[in-house]
């Protein structure tokens, strides 16, 4: 039997591979890199910020699908199923849920963060780890409800992956902000 780690890390791949996505296309597809705000303001405070863009929303949504696609093939050839924590024969619904939650999450964040003039890139410990995690974790709810052992560990694994994954990514040149 797997580690309830391993098992809660295999469910959130969507997650993890939707909210690196825009870091990910951040070179390709300009076009798309405009501002899901259309840089409007509340007052004088942007709304989510010039780097929250259509680009992020669309591929990270698409990378969501893909990786639960991935999932739903492996799951249906009895490949990894001992990993599943549920039946992925809905994998377009669980992808569009997992991927919209995730930026959703990031949204809402960024959205607070302009409020309490926080700049963007600017370190907002521990929303920046974890917003896009609970926020995947609200929009799949309807479908798979998790049990608060499986939120405890999915949120610690997040966490402490997310400022690994960060670092590598500012150490090598993918990244300008550590968060």
């Amino acid at each position: 039997m797997p580690s309830l780690i391993l098992i809660c890390f295999y469910f959130m791949l969507p997650v993890y591979f939707a909210n690196m996505a825009p870091v990910i296309v951040k070179k390709v597809f300009n076009n798309l890199a405009f501002p899901l705000d259309f840089n409007k303001k509340i007052g004088n405070k942007e709304i989510f910020g010039k780097n929250k863009t259509f680009r992020g929303l669309i591929f990270g949504v698409i990378f969501a699908i893909i990786i639960t696609f991935i999932q739903f093939n492996f799951y249906k050839n009895n490949i990894l199923v001992d990993l599943s924590i549920v039946d992925y024969s809905d994998w377009l619904l669980i992808g569009l849920l997992m991927g919209f939650g995730a930026i959703f999450g990031d949204l809402a964040e960024s959205f607070v963060k302009r409020r309490i003039n926080c700049k963007p890139g600017k370190p907002f410990i521990p929303f920046d780890q974890l917003d896009f995690v609970i926020g995947a974790l609200i929009f799949i709810y309807p479908i798979v409800a998790l049990s608060l052992n499986k939120i405890i560990t999915i949120l610690l694994l997040s966490f402490v992956l997310h400022v690994i994954v960060n670092h590598v990514a500012y150490y090598t040149g993918f990244r300008k902000e550590k968060w």
